[in-house]
Parts: structure tokens; C-alpha cells; sequence
């Protein structure tokens, strides 16, 4: 295992991100894509998730959406810099969430739309992210009363209920609805998919080349121990920044370069011709 530590700068947090050391062993593994997420376990950290405050996790994903974790995170220190202790409150009081920032949710269903886009506008999207951030805040206070009360739902309720019902929020979609399940309610089994994912595993040939998002998080969750979803997916997600990229992953120019390179179908990626097209569009 790398004694690199997990990115700070992510969306799990890093090591301040919840969680706790997981095993991992390539020889044990009983599919393909655990074979996968084992070798992940010995190139980069070991880990699983769970503890972070619901609502504020919920904004860091939100803030994440279509933009790259260097782009989101100054964006998320702003606005826990301006918006987490609440309008004239004391930021060491007790208010609705003991385990996360304190008056965030009050605080965010009270701001001025434009000064939070113009807090956040790191970000990108930060017009619609505000008007999500803040129409998602009064929800959460028209709905459950509280952030605290939110959070103990995210963690004690049924996933497939919890999910259900962040899906029902505009502006959260699946891989958004995971992540809360996956970094605040530590629930295994749970893979999000994003771009990376996405891509990844329909070029191994674990998912089908022409698989959706929702294709891809069933295959993977089916194949992959619950215990194992989780680190799967930020590990993965490295793996793409660093080897898998979407226009030159590491296998195009040096088939030796890429750690995975025995367990890879290499789906839509030509050396032969230096040609990368999406797996999908590789399919005869």
C-alpha cells in the first residue's frame, strides 16, 4: 500500500473524512472488479466511510457537481468561512448539529443569492448552485425541522429510503444521494458513480460498454463487498486522474504503465492507431 495519504482535497475530506482502515487482498477477491478494488487497496489507501455531518456533506457534493475537487473545495471553504457559524450567532453554541457545522442549514436558507453565488463561484455553476444550495437548506428545515434531525435520518434510515428521498430534491442525483449515504451515513454496499467510474469500468469490460451510470453502480455493487464500495469508488476516481484518464490513459503509449493493465479489456482504446473513443462507441 502507498504510504501516501488519502487526498485531502475530495470529496470524502481525506483523512479528517470519517471512516476507518479497511483489508484489502487481491488473492481472496471473488470477481473481477474486487480484483480491481484490491490492487486499488495496494497502490493507494485503505479505507472505509462514514461520520461526516449529512447536511454538510450534502453541500460539498452539491458544490462538486461538474467541476474538479481543486475547483469545489476553495468554494466549500468559503462558504463554510461565511455561512457556517450562522447570522449573529456564536459559533461554539449548540445548534441544530452537534457534529456538523453550526447554523449552516439556517444560515444558507437566509442568504443572498447572489453574494452565495458570488462566494461560491469557484465552483462553476455558481448561479444554479446557489439557488439549489439554498432551496435545499429550506427544505431540509421545512422537512426534518433541523440539520441534526437530518443527519440522524441519513444514518438510520433505510438506504433505499434515504435515497428515495434525496432524489426527490432538485439538484440531487444519484451519485449526489450516494455520497451522502456512502460519507455521512457509512452505509456499505453503496458505489456512486461518477464520470471516472463511469468510464473506467465500461473500458475494463467489468461494466457493459454502452452501460448508464445506474448500470454501471448496479454491476459494481453486485460484484464489489459492501465493505469495499466505498473506497472503491475514491480509489478509483485517483486511479483515473492519475492512469485512466478519459484522452490519454497510461496503457496508449506504454501497455506496462498502467497498473491494471492484466485485468483491463482496454474497451475503446486503440494503441495501435493512438485512437481513445467512449467504450459505448467502440461496441460493433
Amino acid at each position: 500500500m502507498s504510504d501516501d495519504p488519502e487526498p485531502s482535497i475530495n470529496i470524502s475530506g481525506g483523512e479528517s473524512g470519517g471512516g476507518v482502515t479497511a483489508e484489502f487482498d487481491p488473492a481472496t477477491a471473488d470477481t473481477r472488479a474486487e480484483r480491481v478494488i484490491d490492487r486499488l487497496g495496494e497502490l493507494y489507501w485503505q479505507k472505509t466511510y462514514g461520520g461526516r455531518d449529512a447536511f454538510t456533506c450534502l453541500v460539498r457534493t452539491i458544490l462538486s457537481q461538474n467541476t474538479s475537487d481543486k475547483a469545489s473545495q476553495p468554494a466549500h471553504d468559503a462558504l463554510l468561512a461565511r455561512y457556517g457559524a450562522g447570522p449573529n450567532r456564536d459559533a461554539t453554541a449548540e445548534t441544530e448539529s452537534e457534529a456538523g457545522v453550526p447554523g449552516l442549514a439556517e444560515s444558507l436558507a437566509a442568504a443572498d443569492r447572489s453574494e452565495l453565488a458570488e462566494t461560491i463561484s469557484s465552483a462553476g455553476l455558481y448561479n444554479q448552485k446557489s439557488e439549489i444550495l439554498v432551496a435545499t437548506a429550506e427544505w431540509i428545515l421545512e422537512e426534518f425541522g433541523s440539520a441534526r434531525a437530518f443527519d440522524a435520518f441519513v444514518k438510520d434510515e433505510s438506504p433505499s429510503e434515504v435515497r428515495e428521498t434525496l432524489l426527490s430534491v432538485r439538484g440531487v442525483g444519484p451519485k449526489t444521494a450516494d455520497c451522502v449515504l456512502l460519507f455521512a451515513g457509512g452505509r456499505g454496499g453503496v458505489f456512486p458513480v461518477d464520470t471516472h467510474v463511469h468510464r473506467i469500468y465500461r473500458r475494463m469490460g467489468i461494466a457493459p460498454a454502452d452501460a448508464d451510470h445506474e448500470v454501471v453502480r448496479t454491476v459494481l455493487e453486485q460484484e464489489v463487498p459492501a465493505e469495499k464500495c466505498g473506497f472503491g469508488h475514491t480509489a478509483t476516481i485517483q486511479f483515473g486522474r492519475e492512469y485512466c484518464t478519459a484522452r490519454t490513459p497510461a496503457c496508449l503509449e506504454d501497455p506496462d504503465a498502467c497498473p491494471m493493465g492484466d485485468v483491463c479489456d482496454q474497451v475503446g482504446v486503440y494503441p495501435e492507431t493512438d485512437e481513445v473513443i467512449d467504450p459505448a462507441d467502440a461496441v460493433d
